[in-house]
């Protein structure tokens, strides 16, 4: 592989970071106005048409995403599909927007365990170290969901059952998403091409059957039109630059790199939502990215070459 080809596919990964660190807000504002299934429709409807013109203008087109492997179209493909709806599901039936905040740091423990995944699905070798920064990680979110009471296990197992369903919906992502960052690259191969120009729009198209099936209160404005836009965009690219980033560039690094994505996103979604941030909230932040460090330093390639 040339070494250009691998940096570039790093470098779009650690964008794809900064991008995400928007959507949170951007998604829950959006959902507050049109709800989370039309939010999510017309954010990956739009994004997924970005996508389609993306890859009808490549040179190789649909036919070069048809032959790739079966388990990955449908294996990656579904796992794709279900994290996209629920953790839109996650962030439109959240309790207010100070909950919301929970729920997005719930989601990033997907760089954790990225990591954690990729020691079984990529054959990497990890020392005891990813014990505590998986511990650490665990322990941010802990802290984080007990913002208005005290740390304890009883007041942090109430403030679960206050709104279960966001809770498992934003864990059953984070699962999802670090076992597709692993699959994606065990799967297709890192010399191969994904095929996220076509999970996109298909992600559309689920989510829009779902929309029938449901009643959502929808208020479309200018503002509501800007946000769906913005989100499209940054879906069909960032999701683009990640699915390389996993394949061709540095996995632990990007990996690594990620978990300054709560930081970043519990800032913008502070400002963008006005939530005022509690001090628990910053330490639970910190704790996810001091557990990224050790992580990252913990897991290494093996010595041996092997192909999944």
């Amino acid at each position: 592989m040339p070494r250009d080809l691998g940096n570039l596919s790093t470098s779009g990964g650690l964008a794809a970071i900064l991008l995400w660190s928007t959507t949170f807000a951007l998604a829950r504002s959006l959902s507050e106005q049109v709800g989370p299934i039309t939010a999510a429709t017309a954010v990956y409807l739009v994004g997924g048409g970005l996508c389609l013109a993306r890859l009808g203008l490549s040179k190789k087109g649909l036919t070069r995403v048809l032959r790739l492997p079966r388990r990955y179209l449908f294996g990656c493909g579904s796992l794709f599909v279900f994290y996209s709806a629920a953790i839109y599901m996650a962030v439109g039936i959240s309790n207010g927007r100070k909950q919301l905040l929970e729920i997005a740091l719930l989601n990033y423990l997907w760089p954790a365990l990225t990591i954690l995944f990729s020691v079984p699905l990529l054959k990497k070798r990890a020392s005891l170290w990813i014990i505590p920064g998986t511990v650490l990680a665990l322990a941010g979110v802990f802290l984080v969901m007990t913002q208005d009471v005290s740390v304890s296990w009883a007041s942090w197992r109430g403030h679960l059952q206050s709104s279960p369903a966001a809770y498992l919906l934003a864990l059953a992502a984070a699962i999802s998403w670090g076992l597709y960052s692993n699959l994606a690259r065990c799967w297709a191969g890192p010399e191969g091409d994904g095929a996220v120009e076509l999970f996109v729009p298909v992600t559309g198209l689920v989510l829009l059957a779902l929309r029938f099936t449901v009643t959502e209160q929808t208020h479309w404005s200018l503002q509501a039109l800007g946000e769906a836009l913005a989100l499209a965009a940054i879906t069909a690219l960032g999701y683009v630059m990640w699915e390389a980033a996993m394949r061709r560039g540095n996995l632990l690094l990007v990996a690594s790199c990620s978990y300054f994505t709560p930081l970043l996103s519990t800032f913008v979604s502070c400002i963008y939502l006005k939530v005022p941030p509690s001090p628990k909230l910053w330490i639970g932040c910190l704790l996810l990215v001091v557990g990224s460090l050790i992580s990252w330093r913990s897991v290494k390639d093996r010595p041996v070459s092997t192909t999944p």
